[in-house]
């Protein structure tokens, strides 16, 4: 299973790679069912996972200008402080309750990737950024990172990019090391509770971040965007996978059920004119036929 799990590793670091952000979603569900670990052990060994790759992702990103780090340290400053929290508070909380909680942020992560990211935004000066705001929504964003171990990159871009008016290229660099802040100040809450197999958690890194690379360099071959889609399928999935494991067969069944539904109605929506849902679901808007 060892080998399975780094295999399966560097998969996750391909997704992470080629999709910006989002692929670290599967490295709590990849150590707790596939490698075997308890669910606090899970967590706090994917809070190194996460934050040894997004380390790594935001040096590229530093090196090619595409960090704001004033912005990325006032928002990681509140973040850490969440995180810490998050971890420590976790020893109160069960294991169950905390991969349900898990289960719910695949699930906010996964409509975040269907509905797409706002590329549009200018720059704007970031002189002004609250910082009173900035901190506050760090903390939050923060404490979700602590408790469940998500990096939380879909919250940590578009709080970046609208609050900070970041350009995107920008926020998604800034968010790296926002999120490799929040990872390591989660990971500390974590163990003073938490005892983690070192070997292990440095193996499944190592291997995460050789996928992170080997995705980095083939976006140029796939269409990120299908690609995105595709993904947010696949975590909707494995949310409700998650849900039978964790609470009833039921309840991943009616998961699955709802999903399902969903899926129909984006499929629909993307090839309809009238849909009055397109917004809520993120579906494409269906082109004007050509003569």
């Amino acid at each position: 299973m060892i080998a399975l799990t780094v295999v399966l590793a560097v998969f996750v670091g391909v997704a992470l790679g080629l999709l910006g952000g989002g692929g670290s979603i599967l490295t709590v569900p990849l150590l707790a069912y596939v490698a075997g670990m308890d669910a606090k052990q899970a967590i706090a060994t994917s809070l190194l996972v996460v934050g040894v790759t997004s380390a790594v992702g935001a040096v590229s990103h530093a090196r090619a200008g595409r960090v704001q780090w004033r912005t990325g340290l006032l928002f990681g400053a509140g973040g850490m402080t969440g995180a810490y929290l998050g971890g420590m508070l976790a020893r109160f909380i069960p294991g169950s309750v905390l991969l349900i909680g898990f289960a719910v942020v695949m699930i906010a992560t996964a409509i975040a990737m269907l509905r797409g990211r706002r590329s549009n935004i200018e720059s704007v000066d970031v002189q002004g950024f609250p910082v009173v705001k900035a901190v506050s929504e760090g903390v939050v964003v923060g404490l979700v990172t602590g408790l469940v171990g998500a990096g939380g990159g879909f919250l940590v871009v578009p709080a970046l990019a609208l609050l900070g008016g970041l350009p995107m290229p920008v926020a998604v660099g800034t968010a790296l090391t926002v999120i490799a802040m929040n990872s390591f100040a989660g990971l500390g809450g974590y163990l003073s509770s938490v005892q983690i197999d070192w070997a292990m958690a440095l193996t499944v890194a190592a291997a995460a971040v050789i996928g992170a690379l080997i995705g980095a360099k083939l976006t140029a071959m796939v269409n990120p965007e299908a690609l995105r889609k595709a993904f947010g399928w696949f975590v909707l999935g494995m949310s409700a996978v998650i849900l039978a494991e964790e609470i009833h067969l039921a309840a991943g069944l009616g998961a699955a059920a709802l999903m399902t539904v969903g899926a129909a109605m984006y499929f629909v929506c993307g090839r309809t004119r009238f849909c009055p849902l397109r917004r809520i679901i993120g579906a494409p808007p269906v082109r004007a036929a050509t003569a």
